[in-house]
């Protein structure tokens, strides 16, 4: 038998009919003609290749297959009915799906966004991943993740150029990182740049963005910096610090907000980057998807993180902490 569309139209009038064993009250109850009712059946039965109706008695019955066929036809109504009802709640954010990668820098700085979202959404589940900015392109890219949080890119990136596109959320500095112990802690006058080639350092790998950007600045200042330990994880780096010696380089947020460090200014100062939500271009995105552009849009960083610190002390670099928050696309979001 060759197969065929059933269409729900034409297993609701065989319900109908089955209801009412008339095919002229079905077709009243239904507000149809008699005539477009009968064809509608008439044309399911050929497609599945037998009688589904016995229209030879002074009232209409169900076959045997008739029978058979309108058990499993019931479900398959319920399950449309149920999608259906699943698509509302999806437009309506009373349910879906979000997948965020974000790289353990972002992860840091941005994790009060998604907990906000999920407060505002608890119908929406969030599958958040931690990754480097090479994966979070290629997977917005590729579709495997809806939107990512991370840098700017920068040129080793740019392969996935044509398929995302990047919104800006905020701008955050970088400082150097010690821990309590360290001889620099407290200090308030700038350190010079030489210093990352007399103190040992422990890194991020060259997979993230915030290292290309780092070794970008030590390159631009003719240094070489003694890099002792490289990771992927920003808890070990922070672990490491707060011993007391080794030291790092982090966002200014991070190095002033964690327990057990502290950021030191430096000369030349190292570079403020650029936080952005990763996107695909022109593709579709789902309104969970749309929903969270918008709130990143909205969403307020914060204010003065050494304030946020109870051991709050005089903060090394002020004029950070009014920070610049700009605008951030949605229209295609």
């Amino acid at each position: 038998m060759q197969s065929k569309l059933m269409f729900p139209r034409s297993i609701r009038y065989l319900l109908a009919v089955a209801e009412h064993q008339s095919f002229t009250r079905a077709a009243e109850a239904l507000y149809v003609s008699q005539p477009t009712l009968s064809q509608q059946i008439k044309q399911l039965e050929e497609a599945l290749g037998v009688l589904l109706l016995d229209r030879s008695g002074r009232t209409v019955q169900l076959t045997d297959a008739g029978q058979v066929y309108l058990t499993h036809a019931r479900r398959a109504l319920e399950e449309l009915d149920a999608g259906k009802r699943a698509v509302s709640e999806v437009e309506d954010l009373s349910r879906g799906f979000l997948r965020v990668g974000m790289t353990p820098i972002t992860e840091y700085l941005t994790t009060s966004l998604l907990d906000d979202f999920s407060a505002r959404y608890p119908g929406i589940t969030v599958s958040a991943m931690e990754m480097s900015q090479d994966q979070i392109e290629a997977g917005v890219a590729e579709n495997s993740i809806d939107v990512g949080i991370a840098f700017t890119h920068t040129p080793a990136t740019e392969v996935w150029s044509g398929k995302i596109e990047m919104h800006t959320m905020f701008k955050e500095p970088l400082s150097l990182a010690v821990g309590e112990s360290h001889p620099l802690c407290g200090k308030q006058m700038p350190v010079t740049a030489q210093v990352l080639e007399n103190e040992a350092l422990v890194m991020l790998s060259t997979n993230f963005a915030l290292r290309r950007h780092f070794d970008l600045y030590c390159l631009e200042q003719g240094i070489t910096p003694h890099i002792v330990i490289e990771t992927n994880s920003l808890s070990m780096i922070v672990q490491s610090v707060g011993l007391g010696r080794l030291v790092t380089v982090l966002p200014t947020t991070i190095a002033c907000t964690h327990a057990g460090l502290y950021a030191v200014p430096m000369l030349p100062e190292l570079p403020n980057h650029t936080i952005a939500l990763i996107c695909s271009k022109g593709t579709y995105k789902s309104p969970a998807c749309r929903a969270f552009g918008v709130m990143a849009s909205e969403w307020n960083f914060g204010r003065c993180p050494v304030t946020l610190k109870p051991e709050s002390r005089p903060c090394p670099r002020p004029e950070v902490c009014a920070r610049e928050k700009t605008s951030f696309v949605t229209d295609e979001l």
